[in-house]
């Protein structure tokens, strides 16, 4: 059984003695009994001071991006290696807010995926449309085009370290939200894309997660849909006791 997973991308909030407080909050509200896998994303020059104040604990820390390139004079960039060597267990790929601002196609989403896992890092893909997409009925052609060119030469091993964010362009710090039973529909649509590209045992064992203005109102019916296994919170992970509810509802 796909255990859920529920990660946090902090974006570009919280500075480092805001984020250790908010991981303190968090960790102060957890248990052992955590119904799901807790992935916390800070931005980079959080990633080692949390990283300490996370030792010890079941919650893995995750970066928001790397470089597709092992290392170089490429001022700016932070590549696989380094985030191993903070302690990065996870790293988002393709992140909408990527490639729409920085123009990230899927051909450099690619190669990303390809430096992440041979580095040992596990992945968190994400796919998702525009409204004008959504508008013009193309919602599974795009998802399907982006799986089909992101996870291109990637193998079944490969696939193991990888889970799928699916994150509607239009609901992303919107406020809106997808209903239940149009998320419902695209994780279905995704896990049978990842079954054409791959086969039916590894769909299923892939974790496809949600996200799109989640919210501990939201959260409850989201979770309960067969194919949505976790969330990707934006802005209420930036909130204890917002991201715990949603954690919580899991259960």
């Amino acid at each position: 059984m796909r255990k859920m997973l529920i990660a946090g991308n902090w974006k570009m909030n919280k500075t480092i003695p805001e984020s250790l407080q908010l991981i303190h909050d968090l960790m102060r509200k957890l248990d052992s009994d955590c119904p799901a896998e807790v992935v916390l994303i800070p931005p980079f020059i959080s990633l080692s001071s949390a990283a300490e104040a996370l030792r010890g604990s079941d919650i893995q820390l995750g970066a928001q991006n790397l470089s597709h390139l092992a290392e170089g004079a490429v001022t700016g960039e932070i590549s696989a290696s380094m985030l191993i060597s903070v302690g990065c267990r996870y790293v988002l790929v393709g992140h909408s807010e990527r490639r729409n601002l920085f123009q990230e196609d899927d051909t450099v989403i690619n190669q990303k995926l390809k430096t992440a896992l041979s580095e040992g890092l596990h992945a968190i893909l994400c796919v998702g449309e525009t409204w004008k997409d959504r508008e013009a009925g193309k919602t599974k052609d795009i998802i399907g085009n982006q799986l089909k060119r992101g996870l291109e030469g990637l193998s079944l091993m490969e696939m193991r370290k990888i889970s799928i964010a699916y994150e509607p362009v239009w609901a992303i710090g919107t406020g809106k939200n997808a209903q239940p039973g149009q998320a419902q529909e695209v994780h279905e649509a995704i896990r049978s894309e990842l079954s054409s590209q791959y086969d039916p045992e590894t769909a299923k064992a892939t974790r496809i997660i949600y996200g799109g203005s989640v919210t501990p109102d939201s959260s409850p019916s989201l979770m309960s849909q067969p194919d949505i296994d976790g969330a990707l919170v934006g802005g209420a992970s930036l909130d204890a006791d917002s991201f715990y509810a949603i954690i919580n509802a899991v259960k």
